[in-house]
């Protein structure tokens, strides 16, 4: 799929995407700072799209690490799965509520989030909370991207501990909520 389909994919179903143009290079580089991959076996994303955060992700994550990408545009997951046939590279067309029935038992040291979550029907919304706290590792962190400081409240619900940054080098300006 090459750039000009991907930007139609995100404009077409702008009511998933939640975004109006992928996320900066800039964006993912200080996103993913927030990592600790070292000792990561099994990270999770939330929302691959075209694929910007999980090259960050993969640049960083050590070799027999596992990372399950959950996206739920047909067109994004076919792209996803030319571009990334890493045997420890799961694509994963479906919400990110059911992301328990593709842990296997396991936990998560790391989940990676753009999911517009002020779009998300709140019963979906909530479960989607629930099951990512759920199946964090207690040492581990649940990194969102956001374009609005007032999610930060709905995280307090499921997680004790969050940190903001935000990053002027995207369109539009974003915030990243730092969850444990």
């Amino acid at each position: 799929m090459n750039k000009g389909s991907l930007i139609k994919e995100l404009f077409s179903n702008i009511k998933t995407t939640g975004a109006v143009t992928f996320s900066s290079k800039s964006l993912v580089n200080k996103m993913l700072s927030f990592a600790n991959f070292k000792g990561a076996k099994t990270i999770i994303e939330l929302g691959g799209g075209d694929g910007s955060i999980t090259r960050g992700i993969i640049e960083r994550m050590e070799d027999d690490a596992q990372l399950l990408v959950f996206e739920i545009s047909k067109a994004f997951c076919d792209n996803l799965r030319k571009e990334f046939k890493h045997k420890n590279i799961q694509i994963i067309c479906d919400s990110a509520e059911n992301m328990d029935r593709y842990l296997n038992g396991k936990s998560a040291d790391l989940i990676f989030s753009s999911l517009p979550f002020s779009l998300i029907p709140k019963e979906s919304r909530i479960e989607i909370y629930k099951k990512s706290r759920t199946h964090l590792d207690s040492q581990g962190y649940f990194i969102q991207i956001c374009y609005s400081y007032l999610l930060k409240f709905q995280f307090a619900n499921y997680f004790k501990s969050i940190k903001t940054a935000f990053t002027l080098k995207n369109f539009p300006p974003a915030f990243i909520m730092i969850c444990n």
